[in-house]
């Protein structure tokens, strides 16, 4: 038990001191830090200077329309007319004018206009310009047909479409689009977090073994002691690394909690956070570390050199994306038939179920199916990858295919 816990720590304080580790941790502490000050970023990246955009408009019919359009945005796109545009270009180019927006009107008295800039990458200018000529023909338009201003708002006037779920314990459209949001976030930490750590186990067995460690290691301690502590070990990193993004983010979220709501704040349901949804994504999250981690694992032990690696754990890599695929895919249709059967499939489950148990309400018995699965499954690769393990870190030489798994079981019946 004691060399087992010397190795679980020691894999543990050697890769919290990496600097590996300590840079992709600060390099992700900003990024969060970045996301959840989004809104103070965004209003200090908005305080920008008044953009002037000349109007060449020969009747004065649609420019005194266009400024009341711009003024009732509240941005700060301003509408200035021109008497000719001799010159004008010379002005956009010099920065005084935005662009030149050139009015006309055909026979029946409905405005179009031609749009001239430096470049024509600006869309936010043009589209405010297109939307504000659009607004002045309906008006126009509307007005030809003898249509008031009343008749003309309630013909705009968007259609009230409610939807009720039946089903008593069934969420609502608001409850559903928040929790949609939320696991679509979520979804993402368990997929990289599963790359990520399974990765790194696998990556450090090779290092070992490339550098003739191992061989020390294993006269130590033996291989599966030697594998679960490696195993273990990375666990207690992860856990250490993605609770300090939590407390890091929880901080952040605090101070800027006023600033978040509406738009895409109320999608992705910040502040009202269910505690059952927090829960179910850190124990799908363990369970699939420990799925792909033993998977990693005896992976790792096959290759001789950090060059093989990506390509041996390469199955392991299109299970996590083709399960965080299918997830992508049941966010719009968590009810679908597809999705509830892929659910159980161990190597989806860890991202699936929990989809399916942030947006709907799952009954407890497939919850308890799919983690008993999940569990079995664990034990099971355990098993079979502590014999390939055993195996495995005695193998050296050049190493490209699963099919030195057969000859690792081999060298571990020997021994």
């Amino acid at each position: 038990m004691n060399k087992f816990l010397v190795i679980l720590f020691h894999t543990y304080m050697s890769k919290l001191k990496s600097k590996s580790f300590i840079i992709t941790t600060i390099i992700s502490t900003i990024f969060i830090l970045g996301i959840t000050n989004i809104q103070s970023i965004i209003d200090m990246f908005d305080k920008e200077e008044e953009k002037i955009v000349a109007v060449y408009d020969e009747q004065n019919a649609a420019f005194p329309l266009i400024q009341q359009q711009l003024a009732a945005t509240g941005d700060s796109l301003k509408a200035e007319r021109v008497d000719t545009t001799e010159g004008i270009e010379e002005k956009i180019e010099s920065g005084e004018y935005e662009g030149l927006l050139n009015v006309s009107f055909d026979e029946e008295g409905l405005p179009s206009g031609e749009y001239k800039a430096s470049s024509i990458t600006d869309n936010e200018t043009i589209t405010q310009l297109e939307q504000a000529l659009q607004q002045i023909k309906v008006g126009i338009a509307t007005s030809q047909l003898g249509l008031t201003q009343e008749q003309i708002a309630t013909l705009y006037e968007p259609i009230q479409f409610d939807v009720i779920a039946l089903q008593e314990s069934a969420k609502s459209a608001e409850e559903l689009n928040q929790a949609r949001g939320l696991v679509y976030v979520l979804l993402f930490v368990i997929y990289f977090s599963v790359i990520l750590y399974a990765s790194m186990i696998a990556t450090d067995v090779a290092v070992e073994k490339s550098s003739r460690v191992m061989e020390i290691l294993i006269s130590s301690a033996s291989p599966i002691m030697h594998m679960f502590g490696k195993i273990l070990g990375i666990a207690l990193l992860s856990l250490t690394q993605l609770t300090f993004w939590i407390v890091v983010a929880s901080i952040s979220l605090r101070g800027n909690i006023e600033g978040m709501t509406g738009g895409m704040f109320e999608y992705f349901g910040v502040g009202d956070i269910a505690v059952s949804t927090i829960i179910f994504a850190v124990v799908f999250f363990l369970l699939g570390y420990f799925l792909y981690a033993t998977f990693a694992a005896f992976l790792g032990s096959l290759v001789s050199r950090i060059e093989e690696i990506q390509q041996i754990i390469l199955p392991m890599t299109l299970l996590i994306v083709a399960g965080f695929m299918i997830a992508m895919f049941g966010l719009n249709n968590p009810d679908n038939s597809f999705i509830q059967v892929t659910s159980f499939i161990p190597f989806f489950a860890p991202m699936i179920m929990f989809l399916r148990v942030g947006m709907l309400e799952v009954p407890i018995w497939e919850i308890g199916l799919s983690i008993g699965i999940l569990i079995a499954t664990i034990v099971l690769l355990a098993m079979f990858g502590a014999k390939v393990y055993r195996g495995g870190v005695l193998m050296y030489g050049k190493s490209s295919s699963l099919k030195d798994i057969k000859k690792a079981l081999q060298l571990s019946k020997d021994r």
